[in-house]
């Protein structure tokens, strides 16, 4: 077995985060940050309840450490500042008896083709496809620039999702004053947050291991499948099922727990993904020199099956033909790619990280999932006390979750007590996808309870 190469802490942070003298850069977004801030209290505090401000207060430090940390990011959380309060100044041209016309979304030409949150999702979903296409364009053709406009691309989607979010978001609360809330209520706002948080991870270690002499770009490949399959359920749900469009909460949603619970565990979800798709990689590697078929097919089976998952979505009345056309396709298209792939599996190992820098990155994406999906965790048993009267009640949605946390803390226990690496590490995480597409997608599909608001 492998050995992983060791990180400390402090040496796996950005140059300068442990310096005790800080750049004026810092210091100056600092100052931004807290201003905004101040400014967020005296425009918006009397809207407010206590956690909201509770949660706004601690945002502040949580935001400067985190462009402190990851300087990137900075110009991410500037960029689509900016672009929401133009949104928002466009939305106010004319205003009704709650503030904003949204009508005017349908009617200026930035809100209707750029700005408005559902032209930010859709300029998010044709970047994400995009960027997958560039960076297997730079692996097939080992082509750096490919790879680097795969991963442009990648930041670009980012900054429309994160704007899309933000300006529906107030958008929500421009129709009535108890239908405002934050946007991650639903299985389209989930998707939405699914996609981005996975894309900004990917994002983060590429980087990071870029800066430690180590190049991820390949591997991104990967890991936009996934982001790219998510896409295609998100476009499928807007469009047939109607999702996109701004609901009420129901009874049990309407709590502050939600905003901190929700994005903890998608974080997990995302982190979770990413790690079953360098695990992927990891066995493509692994299985490159392979010519003996009947060797082969647990991988192209294990493809194949998480291809297959979505044909069994159910449709609404009225609308079984669309369904079923559109996820045959989509279902034959996931399957050819995993096809290719498995065919390509020698040119595209060529190209792929070390055994033992794929295996570092499954790692510490595990590492980073499980820590939020362990916080999300309990924060709803917090949120379900509140809600329901107890802190755990064996909800299908609940027991599933303890199955997925229960699946990682075991590989990490593995991992961290035991030295698991390699080929049979690798199989665990692909396979922990499955467990988490289930208590993710399959409870809401098949099983009922106290979290059926969530059905498709």
């Amino acid at each position: 077995m492998s050995t992983s190469p060791s990180v400390g802490v402090a040496d796996d942070l950005p140059t300068g985060l442990t310096d005790l003298k800080r750049p004026p850069s810092d210091w100056l977004f600092a100052v931004v940050v807290l201003a905004l801030t101040g400014w967020a209290f005296w425009r918006f505090g009397d809207a407010m309840d206590v956690y909201e401000q509770a949660i706004l207060l601690a945002a502040a430090p949580s935001v400067i450490a985190m462009g402190w940390f990851w300087r990137p990011v900075r110009l991410l959380l500037l960029a689509s500042g900016l672009a929401t309060w133009g949104a928002a100044a466009l939305y106010l041209r004319t205003t009704d008896d709650w503030g904003a016309d949204l009508a005017q979304g349908e009617q200026i030409f930035w809100l209707k083709y750029f700005l408005s949150s559902q032209s930010a999702i859709l300029w998010m979903s044709v970047l994400f496809f995009m960027s997958t296409v560039f960076y297997w364009i730079g692996l097939l053709s080992r082509s750096a620039t490919g790879t680097r406009l795969g991963s442009r691309i990648a930041w670009a989607g980012v900054f429309m999702a994160v704007t899309g979010t933000l300006v529906r978001w107030f958008e929500s609360h421009q129709i009535a004053p108890d239908i405002g809330h934050i946007p991650v209520s639903n299985l389209y706002e989930v998707f939405v947050l699914f996609a981005w948080l996975t894309t900004a991870f990917w994002l983060y270690y590429e980087d990071r291991f870029e800066k430690m002499g180590q190049s991820l770009g390949s591997l991104g490949a990967f890991v936009m499948l996934v982001v790219s399959a998510a896409v295609g359920f998100l476009l499928w749900y807007a469009v047939v099922r109607g999702a996109s469009e701004i609901q009420p909460l129901v009874p049990a949603l309407q709590s502050w727990w939600m905003k901190l619970h929700v994005p903890a565990n998608f974080i997990g979800y995302g982190t979770f993904a990413m790690s079953a798709m360098v695990a992927f990689a990891y066995l493509i590697k692994l299985r490159a020199g392979e010519t003996q078929w009947w060797k082969l097919a647990p991988l192209w089976l294990v493809g194949v099956v998480l291809c297959f998952e979505p044909i069994v979505f159910r449709a609404k009345p009225g609308a079984e033909q669309m369904v079923g056309t559109y996820w045959a396709i989509y279902f034959g298209v996931s399957a050819l790619i995993v096809a290719g792939i498995i065919a390509a599996r020698r040119k595209i190992a060529a190209q792929l990280p070390d055994f033992e820098v794929l295996d570092d990155v499954m790692y510490k994406a595990i590492a980073v999932g499980f820590a939020f999906f362990t916080i999300a965790t309990i924060l709803g048993a917090f949120w379900a006390a509140e809600a329901w009267g107890g802190y755990w009640s064996w909800d299908p949605k609940e027991t599933w979750a303890l199955i997925v946390w229960l699946n990682y803390a075991a590989w990490l226990h593995m991992r961290l007590m035991k030295g698991l690496r390699g080929e049979f590490a690798a199989w665990w995480a692909l396979g922990g996808l499955l467990v988490t597409s289930f208590a993710f997608l399959g409870v809401n599909m098949f099983l009922s309870g106290l979290h059926s608001y969530g059905q498709l």
